[in-house]
């Protein structure tokens, strides 16, 4: 399928500063609108909900000064110590409760990716079976909403690992990332197909418009693939990430473009998730054998490290399918605040068809 004509105005200019949701980053917010240093103690990061609303977007704000940037906020607060200080603290409070929660995860790479590889029998409680059998329009243009956060940005922080691998690993890195940014094309960057999936919405398409609107499990799988690309300690993570997200696209996008066309959100809806199909199953082959396999030969002492970045992003994924099915099984939205259709003047969800299951399997990035 060839990619629908749609030309969206391209812009560089950074979102604006959202309001904090606590604490800490009502403290970062200020710090960035006033150009000061973030008054903080490691007693109140410490105290914070490893999961919650305050501590992940506090550490969204200060991770995005590594991609667009924020609107009057200067480009040099970059690399300002005085927000790497709070920025690291708060970092090893997320990572040490992903460690916790993860302590009997596996610790081999055949061990971690078994689960994800294989398409489960029953499919009932996979968030994609439900959308493409019973989803309606309204959670087709929350769940997009909700996920223009990673796919505006979709292969950036993944490409902060290349300088840091070696041989095979890094040139099959390098191949899939240039599939990922249109293969020298930028109408094809499948950024750019996810905006003007958003468009045949009725969505905004600009870069981190939805950030006032996502909840905490959201922030938190965003942050997650930001942590692991801004530390080359974390590269094996990083990888195992990114591998995770390739090897489960496909059934779940093959599923999601049926429930665009379902459910006639447009051509350009439905075209972004039917190009994940078959370029997603061919990029599993290669970043298993090549990315994997190339760093297991150059750096076998991460293969530890590599089974925990698939093992935290199936986590994410997992308590992020928990928010929004528990959203929708209750009649509301899974945003922070339902956002007006323009096309039916409504804001209201329909009573929802999803019934609450004790774990949806949110699949990664296609799912």
């Amino acid at each position: 399928m060839s990619a629908p004509s749609i030309s969206i105005p391209a812009t560089t200019a950074g979102p604006r500063l959202v309001d904090g949701r606590g604490e800490l980053s009502d403290r970062v917010v200020e710090a960035l609108r006033t150009g000061a240093a973030p008054v903080h103690t490691r007693r109140a990061v410490r105290e914070a909900d490893p999961w919650g609303e305050d501590l992940h977007l506090a550490l969204y704000l200060l991770y995005e000064l590594h991609y667009r940037g924020f609107e009057a906020v200067a480009d040099e607060r970059e690399w300002d110590p005085e927000l790497l200080r709070p920025r690291q603290a708060m970092e090893e409070r997320f990572l040490q409760t992903l460690r916790c929660e993860l302590a009997d995860a596996p610790r081999t790479v055949e061990e971690a990716f078994a689960p994800p590889l294989v398409e489960p029998v029953e499919l009932s409680d996979s968030l994609s079976h439900r959308l493409e059998k019973d989803g309606e329009l309204w959670q087709l243009r929350e769940y997009a909403a909700l996920r223009s956060l990673y796919h505006l940005k979709e292969a950036d922080p993944h490409a902060w690992v290349i300088p840091r691998l070696t041989g095979r690993a890094k040139a099959a890195m390098a191949a899939i990332e240039y599939d990922e940014f249109g293969a020298g094309r930028s109408e094809n960057m499948h950024a750019q197909l996810f905006a003007n999936l958003m468009v045949d919405l009725g969505l905004d398409p600009a870069y981190g418009h939805y950030l006032p609107q996502a909840p905490a499990p959201l922030l938190a799988t965003v942050n997650l693939m930001s942590l692991f690309g801004l530390h080359r300690a974390l590269r094996g993570a990083l990888v195992g990430h990114f591998a995770c997200v390739e090897v489960t696209s496909s059934p779940g996008s093959r599923r999601l473009a049926e429930a665009m066309r379902r459910c006639g959100a447009g051509p350009a809806a439905e075209h972004f998730y039917a190009e994940h199909v078959e370029a997603d199953a061919v990029h599993e082959q290669v970043v298993r054998h090549e990315v994997i396999g190339g760093l297991l030969a150059d750096e076998p002492e991460l293969e530890a490290d590599i089974a925990f970045g698939c093992a935290a992003t199936v986590l994410l994924e997992d308590r992020l399918g928990d928010h929004i099915s528990a959203a929708w099984a209750a009649g509301g939205s899974a945003l922070r605040a339902p956002q007006p259709d323009p096309r039916q003047d409504t804001v209201s969800p329909s009573p929802a068809r999803f019934r609450r299951s004790r774990r949806p399997l949110l699949r990664p990035q296609g799912d």
